[in-house]
């Protein structure tokens, strides 16, 4: 697939400190140490519907961490995968009898466009699930033969993956089976499969269904299961031991666990990527922001309004990314008087010293992506443009282009 255009970043002088996140296996903020190329996994959108400020607000996270890395002069791989056949994708496209391709090429159009115009920086690999068909092929030919995997007899004889095939399976979720089995019966499991060997065990590749889409494999025609799709990407596209797997919160348990199982039980290694980053869920009336439930608050329907993209993304960095939040109207207004401020603290002649402000601006950033304390300090800085002016003419166009490099926001 072709990813989005990506805008120009500025490089600032200098370097912050290195980057420390918090990693959802470890329980703990520690550090991130990648190579000369730092590399990322990052699971994409199921594109049955329109980006919603959930969606945006989890790849923000992710064009931070792209953004500090390349600040601290690396290289940066980055992958995200596009669900482009599964269950919800195709239920919609039979509800409104539209051909399920043409609805998710619509609404992968849809988010790139969002993406571009919120500024963020796009994967080097954009891959889709049916792009990616002879990799999972592969993945579930390879498990088959190791023993992680096997086949559910029946009229539809589906393959699935031994949750117990790697000794360490639930270390990145840290889940009692208790909650396993709630969480993989609410998010696309099914624990109820009559045949299958532990109700935990996940989908591999289903066997073709009339009227569903199938592709010839080895083992029989059919489709594959979601978990397998990311796994058999990133290995493909980086490798194993990459340095961040990355989404929002709700992907923790079953799809990231699963996804690292799978990897893991192919290559024999312990951990599938060093850091599990995860960003936290968006609220909107009272409850998350889904599908589902309907109570979504659309970029595309925001920029249609006339609403800046920069405003919506200082909205979304306002709060911590871990932390699950709700949207408003109140943080939007609070965001566009933000971008007001800061577009004419930067447009002065001069202004107070940047080198205090542009530090500041990196240290918070890399302890954890800290952008409350990051806008907080931004904040302070064009007050005191703004309200005591400063001497240095360079000052204002340097805070500009490292709001622009770090943050995203074009001044």
């Amino acid at each position: 697939m072709q990813s989005w255009s990506a805008p120009a970043v500025p490089a600032l002088p200098g370097h912050g400190p290195a980057l420390r996140l918090y990693d959802t296996a470890d329980r703990q903020v520690r550090p991130v140490s990648p190579g000369p190329t730092a590399t990322m996994y990052v699971c994409g959108i199921t594109p049955y519907d329109a980006t919603h400020l959930g969606h945006a607000a989890t790849y923000l996270v992710f064009d931070l961490i792209h953004r500090l890395w390349l600040d601290a002069g690396h290289r940066v791989d980055y992958v995200q995968n596009v669900t482009d056949v599964d269950d919800p994708l195709l239920e919609r496209a039979d509800r409104d009898g539209v051909d399920w391709q043409r609805l998710a090429a619509g609404q992968v159009e849809l988010f790139a466009a969002d993406m571009t115009a919120l500024r963020v920086l796009p994967p080097q690999h954009y891959v889709a699930a049916s792009e990616a068909i002879d990799e999972v092929v592969e993945v579930v030919e390879k498990m088959l033969a190791s023993g992680s995997a096997y086949v559910v007899d029946g009229e539809h004889p589906d393959i699935y993956f031994r949750a117990d095939a790697t000794d360490q399976f639930g270390y990145e979720s840290g889940l009692d089976r208790a909650t396993m089995l709630e969480l993989f019966g609410e998010r696309g499991g099914d624990p109820d499969r009559a045949g299958k060997t532990d109700p935990l065990d996940a989908l591999l590749w289903r066997a073709a269904r009339p009227d569903e889409p199938s592709w010839p494999a080895p083992f029989g025609a059919g489709r594959p299961g979601w978990h397998v799709e990311c796994a058999a990407i990133a290995l493909s596209r980086i490798g194993s031991g990459i340095d961040i797997q990355g989404g929002g919160s709700d992907l923790i348990f079953p799809h990231h666990e699963f996804s690292a199982a799978h990897a893991e039980s192919l290559t024999g290694e312990r951990r599938f990527a060093r850091h599990y980053v995860h960003a936290g869920m968006i609220g909107w009336d009272g409850h998350k922001m889904s599908k589902s439930r309907g109570n979504l608050v659309l970029v595309s329907k925001l920029r249609a309004q006339g609403v800046e993209p920069a405003a919506i993304r200082l909205g979304l960095l306002a709060g911590h990314y871990r932390s699950d939040r709700f949207w408003d109207d109140a943080i939007l207004q609070e965001a566009q008087a933000r971008l007001a401020r800061w577009r004419a603290a930067t447009t002065l002649p001069a202004g107070p010293a940047a080198d205090d402000v542009i530090a500041r601006l990196r240290r918070y950033l890399a302890d954890d992506l800290d952008t409350v304390k990051a806008l907080a300090a931004l904040d302070a800085w064009a007050t005191d443009a703004l309200e005591y002016g400063g001497h240095d003419t360079a000052t204002p166009g340097l805070v500009a282009t490292a709001v622009d490099a770090l943050l995203g926001v074009a001044l």
